[in-house]
């Protein structure tokens, strides 16, 4: 069965198409035929190695993704909310050769929504990943409405649905932004944009004198965003930065995988995009066999909306 992966850890050039076993299907899982996977930086990372230690297997090929799309094949007992041919979207715990590049992938039930009506495949395959991680962030953070949130990263896939959840929410958002990027962000609904780098703390603060409620840090900025928070303010970090342990900050990393197979997560996030309140923004696609074209343009930064493998 086709994929794309590494035989050896590497660059973008050591991606290339790979044969894998199809995957079994059991109890509670669901199988899609695979028409679009998302390329993320936790992607470029596992391509390089970078979570090789964790993975219980160490045989290759190794096939990254965590983002999948496509039709529903085969449904097993107990599975009631989608059904073969139904269009669906899925988020993927990758381990070694089970990643989401593949032209055929099992999940968890639990994993698999229904797609969003009048989505493609390609438009719901930039949802599940960011999306859980932009919602699980909010809900660990625990901020009340009229309470303020500060964005970094916001023009980027998890920044900009943080940005767009938060104010269905009813947060009031301060987003950091590139000249560029500035009406971008504020098309997303950030009540307040500041230019990004970093002093953005700095010029947090001109707008909230005593500091922000809560920080989604996307940039990964770690301590130098820091000082925007009032003391025993929350933080959310995506790359499980802990803090310096100082003013009584509250902070949550958020690992996707914790929510992997909270489906009445994942199904809101659905419903959110029917509703209009997140946007699917796909930048642009690559057959699967460029997947190491995409990486690399990802690498290069700049990527507004999400690349896709089509297959």
């Amino acid at each position: 069965m086709r994929a794309v992966g590494v035989t050896e850890f590497g660059g973008p050039e050591a991606l290339h198409l790979v044969d894998v076993e199809p995957e079994p299907l059991g109890p509670g899982q669901v199988r899609l035929r695979v028409e679009a996977a998302a390329v993320s930086p936790t992607d470029t990372h596992a391509r390089a190695g970078a979570y090789a230690d964790r993975d219980p297997v160490t045989t290759p090929p190794w096939v990254p993704g965590m983002d999948v799309a496509g039709v529903v094949t085969e449904v097993g007992d107990g599975v009631e909310h989608v059904s073969v041919g139904d269009t669906a979207m899925g988020v993927v715990v990758p381990f070694g050769p089970y990643g989401a590049y593949r032209e055929d992938k099992v999940l968890p039930g639990d994993s698999v929504v229904r797609a969003p009506k009048n989505a493609t495949a390609v438009e719901a395959s930039t949802l599940p990943m960011n999306g859980l991680t932009a919602r699980y962030s909010l809900d660990l953070m625990g901020l009340r409405p009229g309470q303020v949130l500060a964005v970094t990263g916001a023009a980027g896939a998890y920044g900009g649905y943080v940005v767009q959840l938060a104010k269905a929410d009813g947060l009031t958002v301060v987003a950091d932004a590139s000249e560029a990027d500035e009406q971008l962000v504020r098309d997303l609904g950030a009540d307040v944009v500041v230019r990004r780098g970093d002093d953005v703390a700095d010029r947090i603060r001109e707008h909230f004198l005593d500091g922000v409620d809560g920080l989604a840090d996307g940039s990964v900025q770690d301590a130098l965003v820091l000082p925007a928070v009032k003391d025993g303010g929350a933080v959310a970090t995506v790359r499980g930065y802990r803090g310096d342990g100082q003013r009584g900050l509250r902070f949550f990393p958020t690992l996707v995988r914790r929510v992997a197979t909270e489906r009445a997560m994942l199904d809101g996030l659905r419903e959110a995009a029917e509703q209009g309140v997140v946007t699917l923004r796909v930048a642009r696609t690559f057959p699967a066999d460029q997947a190491a074209e995409a990486h690399r343009l990802l690498e290069r930064g700049g990527v507004r909306g999400r690349l896709v493998l089509t297959f």
